[in-house]
């Protein structure tokens, strides 16, 4: 992702709260168990189970879930475009 910041990103994370439903490498607490784990995303094939694991589809998904894939449980979140594509750094970046 051009210009994205994985530093950044995980503190778009813990603003925005995601860790209240995922469990995400890095973020202690809280350690959400209501969306899925995102511990070894890059490995993973599909975002949300039906979309290819993209950083340009991951970042749309973090940013308007329902727009990205309807029918989606995730919420629209409050990121601009930058912080979307800094999370998505941040996502591919952990192991």
């Amino acid at each position: 992702m051009p210009q994205a910041s994985a530093v950044r990103g995980k503190e778009v994370i813990q603003r925005a709260g995601c860790a209240a439903c995922h469990r995400i490498p890095g973020v202690r607490w809280p350690r959400g168990a209501v969306g899925p784990s995102l511990e070894g995303f890059a490995e993973q094939g599909l975002i949300a189970g039906r979309l290819p694991n993209r950083p340009d589809l991951l970042a749309a998904f973090v940013r308007n879930a329902p727009a990205a894939l309807p029918g989606t449980t995730m919420p629209t979140m409050p990121l601009n475009e930058q912080e979307a594509r800094d999370v998505a750094a941040y996502l591919y970046g952990t192991r």
